[in-house]
Formats: C-alpha cells, structure tokens, sequence
C-alpha cells in the first residue's frame, strides 16, 4: 500500500493542490488551519480524500475557540488569523476540526503506525526537534514500528528505541530553508520528498486577508523564506 503523509497545511491551498502523487491513503498528520488563507477548502479536500486525520494545536484552537500556544514570535500571526479563520469557517467546519482524534493507530503491511501532531507525551503542543534525545523517551511503551509526526515543519527520519521516528516537514508552511513544500511516502519504506507549488497565489490571497499589514508581510516572509529568519521573521518554535 502507498501511503502520502502531509501536515501542518495551515490553509495553504496551492500547496495541497501541488500533491500530485498517487497514493491508496492519504494521512495527515494535523494543521489543517490558521496562518494561510483558505481553512475552509482545506478542510473540505482532507474530509474527501484523506483515512486518517489526527488533531494539531492549531485545529484544536478553532475548533475549541482556545489558545493554540504559539511561541512569542508567532503569537500576533496566529491571534490575527485565527480570527480571521473563525470567521470564515461554518459551524460544521469547526466541529470536525474538534471531533479529531489526538492519536491514531494504524497497522499496514504488518507494520504497525502511531500517528500524532507534536509527541506522544503531549499530542498537541510538545515540541522535539530531530536528532533529540527526547525521542527515546517518547518511544517509550509505543508499540509501534513507525510513529508519525509533524508540529516542528521540519522533515527527518530516525531511529529511537528499534523504531523510526518520522517527520513529513509542513506542506503547507515549510522550515527547511526552502519554500517547498514537504511530504513523505510510504511504500514498504518511508522517503521525505519535496515539490514546488504556485506560492504566488498564496501571497495574493494573504495580501487580501484581514489582518494587520505587520503580519500580513510576516506570512509572505515566511513562505517565501521556508521559514528562515528575515528582516521582519525569525526561525523560532512554532
């Protein structure tokens, strides 16, 4: 089975338009919302086409009208959006933004999948970088062949207690240096792959979002940058 793994789309529609790879299932590993400008067909292609969808902190700030924890950075940019978010969203949009499971449990090909949106310690918020001892930890009582995850939108592969510990990076807001957008494949091995996307109408609909024109150029930095530091962004947690 051949399995495409997307997360933190942040309503960035172009980018999830870009996915052009065939796959039997599509996972996504949470971030359906908030920074881009269209949550609403987002969530509309993830009800249609994806098997699993687990719930990230910022799915879990519309749907429950809650803080979704940003570092101080980043904190004007999801206020201002997430604003923006619920106002165009329906009623059933955000319901089933927060009718998502935390954790899902997959088994395919013998191989048993955990997929969750930051850690399994903290489902939601937990940040661990790759390459942090912190995973081993995290490993701990998983039994589990894979776990999947997203939150840092940064893609890796790496082993923790006899496991691997995946990453798919964001497709829909990148953290590589590159604006890219960021996926990963399953079939009988798990490949990080990357493809350009129509960032341009991107940074249209952004420029016509209701938000403050601070943040609205630190959305379009970010995107342009792959979420490196510019004049106006800094490469922080998200």
């Amino acid at each position: 089975m051949k399995i495409a793994i997307i997360s933190d789309i942040h309503g960035n529609l172009e980018a999830l338009s870009a996915l052009k790879e065939p796959y039997d299932e599509l996972w996504v590993l949470g971030d359906l919302v908030n920074y881009g400008p269209d949550p609403g067909a987002v969530i509309d292609f993830v009800r249609t086409h994806a098997t699993v969808v687990v719930r990230g902190n910022h799915d879990d700030a519309v749907g429950f009208n809650r803080d979704p924890r940003c570092s101080a950075r980043y904190r004007r940019m999801a206020k201002e959006t997430m604003d923006f978010t619920l106002s165009v969203l329906s009623p059933e949009h955000r319901a089933y933004l927060a009718s998502l499971p935390l954790v899902a449990k997959r088994t395919v090909d013998g191989n048993e999948f955990v997929l969750c949106h930051a850690a399994p310690s903290d489902p939601l918020y937990k940040y661990v970088a790759a390459n942090s001892p912190e995973w081993e930890a995290e490993m701990e009582g998983i039994d589990a062949n894979l776990l999947l995850v997203g939150h840092t939108h940064t893609p890796f592969v790496q082993t923790a207690r006899g496991s691997l510990v995946a990453n798919p990076g964001s497709l829909g807001q990148p953290k590589t240096g590159s604006p890219k957008a960021c996926y990963a494949v399953w079939d009988r091995g798990i490949v990080l792959r990357t493809i350009d996307y129509e960032i341009e109408g991107t940074l249209r609909k952004i420029d016509l979002m209701p938000v403050s024109t601070g943040v609205r150029e630190d959305l379009k930095a970010v995107l342009r940058s792959g979420g490196f530091e510019t004049a106006s962004v800094s490469l922080v947690q998200k």
